[in-house]
């Protein structure tokens, strides 16, 4: 009946006949929207459960696609046909929105015949490479430092388990680490954020790559063990991978947790998280940690650009794509005054919200109040608050009882670097009614019809929508690859297992590779004025204490 009502509402001529067959042709489409027509109702369920299997999870996914194919508009699926017209043909295949197929249910090869990878659909590698390609142009200092290394092969003989966001940003870096010599097995740190487009170029460019989107939590640890274990893959050698690259700890541990005998041939690992750098000191306190880290998180390029200057540029972006919502003149509650705190607040500030901050540090509270914003708890201001936004890195620091006493229609997202800042889980209830309006966007519904928008099921907002900036990443990448590089080539005795921090002289290397971007030319110092300040004329200009 839902469907038929669905026909009616967008086919006014189409009336179903109750006395026709079960199979009876669809309705007369106009060709330009031919394209975009949902399956039959007949065949469409038996169709796709047959294909995805018929376990409880299966169903669920298949239940929440076919809502959003109803729930989409014709206008809106014919402007997205169109726009992606020179890649739905023969190079697209059938892996549309409107049609699930698990991935780990698929065969599937790439143009080389390799089939070492599980992604949603190789067949649309073509537009994933474009992706990659446009990435490259706002990332060139990366480019600029990977055609340096590229023919010095400084990472020959590196064979590198990668755990991170797979969208073109971090394809730019992958590929970048391929074209100094390394070997990659990729895998996903963020069940939201992959780009299926992208997966699929680097699997046809012959990247072991598993992840996909949409996935659920048990699909996430399948593709980080088949990264890991490669069943059937070069990594099925207990001596295989030599490094780590990860964003978040995750790999690390389940490689501690589940094949310690890896970190026998562990030169080194790389972490850019500080949930992942945190988890990795109280293994370091504790004299568990496996192998040498290189706590690229704390870094001053990656502190200033991923963390201050790229959430200022995505978080209002994020919300705004994601809810359609005006922000201007909001009230805004922002949890944390860290270097995430600070670029949110001056985003929302400055386009006219009224915001505020809570805090547990008080010289950051202190520096909240020397910018304008007044310093509250939570609980004095979260009855009337339009837009929650954390930011503090901690756990569960928006508890059910917060939640409880939101006003309805309150925007609620996280920007810190854990996913448990929001205690999403307490919301799971039968008291408590979801709907997913949007592709990672819910309206969380209490008994008494007030609800809650939550972007991500708590997770980072701004990869819902691929609102980070590639020059932003373009930072850390080229911090992660130098890091990656230091400890490979460095000799055995320099690094014990400890977490270390990027040396000095590697920072200001990334951020001069940057300043070709501005056209920015450096002042020299004269011997003089170089001995006057005790320093290298070329550098390190700053003590490793030194804070920005």
């Amino acid at each position: 009946n839902e469907y038929k009502s669905y026909l009616r509402m967008s086919f006014p001529k189409y009336v179903p006949d109750s006395e026709a067959q079960e199979e009876a042709p669809p309705p007369q489409v106009p060709k330009s929207l031919r394209a975009a027509q949902p399956p039959t109702p007949n065949d469409h369920g038996r169709h796709m459960l047959r294909k995805i299997g018929s376990s409880e999870g299966a169903k669920a996914s298949y239940k929440r696609e076919k809502w959003r194919s109803r729930s989409m508009s014709i206008s809106s699926n014919a402007s997205t046909q169109s726009s992606r017209s020179s890649y739905t043909s023969d190079e697209s295949g059938s892996s549309s929105d409107d049609e699930y197929v698990d991935p780990k249910e698929l065969e599937q090869s790439n143009s080389r015949g390799e089939s070492d990878f599980c992604v949603r659909n190789i067949k649309r590698a073509k537009f994933g490479r474009r992706e990659i390609e446009i990435a490259q142009e706002e990332m060139s200092a990366l480019m600029l430092l990977r055609n340096k290394l590229s023919s010095e092969r400084s990472l020959e003989g590196a064979r590198i388990l990668v755990c991170t966001h797979i969208t073109a940003q971090s394809a730019v870096l992958i590929e970048t680490l391929t074209s100094c010599g390394a070997q990659c097995r990729v895998c996903s740190c963020n069940i939201y954020s992959t780009q299926n487009e992208v997966a699929a170029a680097l699997a046809e460019a012959g990247v072991p790559t598993f992840a996909w989107k949409p996935m659920e939590e048990k699909d996430f640890w399948w593709c980080i063990d088949q990264c890991v274990s490669g069943a059937g893959g070069p990594t099925g050698k207990a001596g295989w991978a030599n490094m780590i690259l990860d964003d978040g700890g995750d790999l690390t541990h389940h490689i501690y947790k589940n094949h310690p005998e890896k970190f026998n041939c562990i030169k080194g690992i790389v972490e850019e998280n500080i949930a992942g750098i945190h988890r990795l000191y109280q293994m370091s306190r504790a004299g568990k940690l496996p192998a040498p880290v290189m706590n690229v998180n704390d870094s001053v390029t990656k502190t200033k650009f991923d963390n201050l200057y790229a959430s200022r540029e995505s978080v209002t972006d994020a919300i705004k794509r994601s809810t359609d919502c005006m922000i201007g003149g909001k009230m805004v509650v922002i949890l944390g005054y860290g270097e995430v705190g600070k670029g949110c607040a001056a985003a929302f500030q400055g386009i006219g919200c009224i915001v505020v901050v809570t805090e547990c540090d008080p010289i950051c509270a202190i520096q909240a109040c020397m910018q304008g914003f007044r310093v509250v708890r939570l609980e004095d201001v979260v009855h009337y608050a339009d837009i929650i936004v954390t930011c503090t890195g901690n756990k569960n620091v928006v508890t059910r009882e917060h939640m409880n006493k939101m006003k309805k229609g309150c925007i609620l997202a996280n920007m810190g670097l854990t996913s448990g800042e929001i205690d999403v889980p307490s919301l799971n209830t039968s008291d408590i009614r979801w709907e997913r309006v949007r592709s990672e966007v819910d309206h969380v519904f209490w008994p008494d019809g007030r609800y809650i928008i939550l972007l991500a099921k708590g997770r980072l907002a701004n990869h819902c929508c691929s609102s980070i900036p590639s020059f932003v990443i373009s930072v850390t990448a080229t911090t992660q690859v130098l890091a990656l590089i230091e400890l490979y080539k460095a000799p055995a005795s320099r690094y014990k297992p400890d977490v270390y921090l990027l040396p000095k002289k590697m920072d200001e290397y990334v951020a001069s590779l940057h300043l070709t971007v501005f056209n920015a030319h450096l002042t020299e110092l004269t011997k003089e004025q170089a001995s006057f300040m005790n320093v290298n004329r070329t550098g390190p200009f700053k003590t490793q204490h030194y804070k920005y």
